[in-house]
């Protein structure tokens, strides 16, 4: 290798290195700000997560509640049906299903 490409090389090696050494300082600068800012995103989005989880989980029980009461009311009409099919055996109306 002749004189002049060593010296290139050592030189492009320093500049680079010099580069390197000056960046560090402002790359850390700016990975402390931006983890700060994750930190305090991750927070809010936590937070959010945690207020749609229990307006779902308010929402499942209303649900659950409905359906229910939806049962209660099933029940009712049966007891009801079957109350009023027995009126109508001890009455001795009772027509054959289709006919009105």
């Amino acid at each position: 290798m002749s004189s002049e490409v060593l010296v290139a090389l050592i030189a492009a090696v320093s500049v680079i290195g010099a580069a390197v050494i000056a960046a560090v300082p402002a790359f850390l600068a700016l990975q402390r700000r931006t983890t700060g800012a994750v930190a305090a995103e991750g927070t809010a989005t936590r937070e959010a997560l945690d207020g749609i989880a229990s307006a779902l989980n308010a929402r499942i029980d209303d649900v659950r509640d409905d359906i229910d009461d939806i049962r209660e009311h099933v029940t009712h009409v049966r007891e009801w049906q079957a109350g009023h099919d027995a009126e109508h055996l001890l009455i001795g109306r009772q027509t054959p299903r289709g006919d009105t």
